[in-house]
């Protein structure tokens, strides 16, 4: 979805050159959730892709509120979707800064900053491929510092900044002893937990739900599993497929997107195709689903629950 000169020019915001030996732009509508849309009205922002600097390989992007005002700043080793590269910005609607953050191949990588919406200072973390190292600083939303040079306390917030969702204490930059919080991301399944930590690492966990049962972990989430892990389930698709006829005779493969339900028992329900080939195909797939042996269920913090899962069945002759 290209969109040219008249977006820009209703958006007041540029002026777009596609002659021969000038930089291009490219924009697209997009929702918060990622998803593109073809019109302003329904999208949440706008990004804009303009060609890599002299001497760089990465794409220039920039974000955009519906109001004009900035939303990020950053770079692209894509140049229709964006997979962060060096050091990349995000602003609240405020013009306040949001976060700083370093990137790899899409990947937080190295010093990270988080910012209050009033722009002051909220957290300072390191990561290594988008995998979180240490947290160095921390300072409440009333200025007062918690955490410095990776120990001290560690307070977690909501994304509004309005609740705290856990704490605990900091060592070397590691959680370490007793933290404290409440799920807030899966209102469904609410819990409140108390975790042990040694060094960064999660040795113990109890969660109360609101019926007050108590249950007893080592790790927070676990995905629901076809029992037996991803070489089973190839197994079972090649002895449970039967491809579709019209496109054998065809020749046509594909790949057909199913999303379901793994109920807590571990059997399956609620099927829906989100993308596919041709509807041989996805009746194909659902109908392999529907006789599939029950999974492992997702666990939330010790407790079983129902989850929404989405899976790839390849057709390929």
């Amino acid at each position: 979805m290209k969109l040219k000169s008249l977006i820009l020019l209703i958006l007041g915001l540029f002026c777009i050159h596609h002659s021969f030996g000038q930089k291009k732009e490219e924009v697209y509508f997009v929702k918060n959730s990622g998803a593109l849309v073809d019109k302003l009205e329904e999208a949440d922002y706008i990004r804009v892709f303009n060609e890599p600097d002299s001497g760089s390989t990465f794409y220039n992007v920039t974000e955009y509120y519906k109001d004009k005002t900035i939303r990020f700043v950053g770079k692209s080793s894509k140049p229709n979707i964006v997979v962060y590269e060096g050091q990349c910005r995000h602003y609240y609607p405020s013009g306040k800064k949001m976060d700083l953050a370093n990137y790899k191949a899409g990947l937080r990588d190295g010093d990270s900053y988080e910012y209050y919406k009033n722009g002051k200072l909220y957290l300072h973390k390191t990561y290594a491929a988008g995998k979180e190292l240490l947290v160095l600083d921390c300072v409440d939303s009333t200025g007062n510092v918690l955490l410095k040079n990776g120990n001290g306390t560690h307070i977690i917030y909501n994304n509004d900044f309005k609740n705290i969702i856990e704490q605990g204490p900091i060592k070397d930059g590691l959680k370490n002893g007793e933290w404290k919080g409440e799920t807030h991301y899966n209102p469904s399944n609410k819990l409140t937990f108390t975790e042990e930590y040694n060094a960064g690492q999660l040795v113990a966990g109890k969660s109360v739900d609101a019926d007050g049962i108590t249950y007893n972990y080592t790790q927070r989430e676990i995905q629901p599993a076809f029992k037996g892990g991803l070489t089973a389930f190839g197994k079972f698709l090649g002895d449970s497929m039967r491809y579709p006829t019209w496109a054998k005779t065809n020749r046509i493969e594909g790949r057909v997107k199913v999303a379901f339900v793994v109920e807590k028992d571990g059997s399956l329900a609620n099927y829906k195709v989100t993308e596919t080939p041709n509807e041989e195909m996805s009746a194909e797939a659902i109908r392999i689903l529907k006789i599939s042996p029950k999974w492992e269920p997702g666990v939330f913090y010790g407790k079983v629950i129902r989850v929404s899962y989405i899976i790839p069945i390849a057709f390929r002759l």
